[in-house]
């Protein structure tokens, strides 16, 4: 159940759902010429973790550090704030005039979470323009009570060994609300109307070389890596999962399933600490690495932008854009997002956090 420290850390949208107002330009250019590799849409944004891109206008921001929801218009870079007060927000999404958002899970080795009135690792469900939160569907007790992974929880003094649960996206699909549980190495499925929880998929442990070393699992009897699940992609019948692997070199990958039944039908393996995925109508895969790059040592002592790529998987052929920390990211209208310095504030660099366009030219 293992999840790094280095993680835990006027426009009218669509239907009219959406309102965006406030007045951050956008990084656009302009006339005929080709358009930049990677276009910046907004900036100052704090630990992006979660993308949720609703029209070719709009989009929704989980911004961790901060704990606001915010909407951001995909054409002038304009934020507004839809919600906040919600520490350690991970996952956001939009569907039937709900806003749907989870919030990460307590980290047993570092310090409390900052008070708040929503309980970590839950599932927080809002009217479309942010008013009237509440808690849909509490994550931990369900970890606590199902134990999908069947790694054990707690040593004879009742402390957990790891992270019991510990969300990091949210995806809303016709089968449901998905999440992925780093924390707990599980896909859940929530209904968006009642908060039932169930199992969705729990990916295998890795049992790569390194996942099979000498104090890989803190959790007594596991063998192999820690699969921690990062992120989550829905295109036609089908869902691809991809996740972290526990950082261990070659132990991420990416699961193509059944949507309706979670059963694998396809496994994209070799990759290292995978954040995120997204997939084009024709099956173009492209996944985020947050951590590409990361030299050993505390992560102050390194220089956020050169930390990080998007990775595209097209047949055989696998390329890669120079997008520092990335963690969300989605392929919607025919586009590329993400968002970028995710995690610079783990750096010591205050609000770096991006949401860029990237173009098939930043792929190299």
């Amino acid at each position: 159940m293992k999840f790094t420290h280095a993680l835990k850390v006027v426009a009218a949208v669509g239907t009219g759902a959406f309102t965006v107002v406030a007045s951050a330009p956008a990084h656009a250019g302009g006339g005929h010429s080709s358009p930049a590799p990677i276009r910046t849409i907004t900036t100052r944004l704090d630990g992006p973790f979660g993308l949720d891109v609703l029209s070719p206008h709009a989009a929704l921001v989980a911004e961790s550090e901060s704990g606001e929801v915010t909407a951001v218009n995909l054409r002038t870079g304009a934020r507004t704030t839809l919600i906040s007060k919600l520490p350690g927000v991970a996952g956001v999404a939009a569907d039937r005039g709900k806003i749907f958002a989870v919030l990460g899970g307590p980290n047993p080795e570092g310090p409390p979470p900052p008070p708040s009135k929503y309980p970590p690792a839950s599932v927080l469900v809002a009217d479309r323009n942010g008013k009237h939160v509440r808690v849909l569907a509490d994550l931990l007790k369900y970890e606590l009570k199902h134990n999908p992974d069947g790694q054990k929880q707690f040593d004879k003094a009742g402390k957990p060994y790891d992270a019991l649960s510990n969300p990091f996206s949210l995806t809303a699909t016709r089968w449901g609300l998905l999440v992925a549980d780093g924390g707990a190495n599980d896909v859940l499925r929530v209904d968006p109307r009642t908060g039932k929880v169930s199992t969705f998929f729990v990916p295998p442990n890795p049992r790569t070389k390194e996942c099979l070393a000498k104090g890989a699992q803190a959790n007594p009897g596991t063998k192999g890596c820690d699969s921690v699940p990062t992120g989550i992609a829905v295109q036609g019948r089908h869902v691809y999962v991809s996740t972290l692997g526990a950082e261990q070199p070659g132990a991420a990958a990416i699961y193509k399933l059944d949507g309706r039944t979670g059963r694998v039908l396809k496994k994209y393996g070799g990759f290292t600490s995978l954040t995120g995925v997204a997939v084009s109508p024709w099956g173009t895969l492209f996944a985020s690495e947050v951590l590409f790059g990361a030299p050993a040592g505390p992560p102050q002592a390194s220089d956020p932008s050169k930390v990080g790529r998007l990775t595209r998987i097209d047949g055989r052929r696998v390329t890669h854009a120079a997008v520092p920390t990335p963690t969300g990211i989605e392929f919607a209208g025919g586009k590329l997002y993400s968002t970028s310095g995710s995690i610079a504030g783990n750096f010591g660099v205050k609000h770096a956090g991006r949401l860029v366009q990237v173009n098939p030219s930043a792929f190299r």
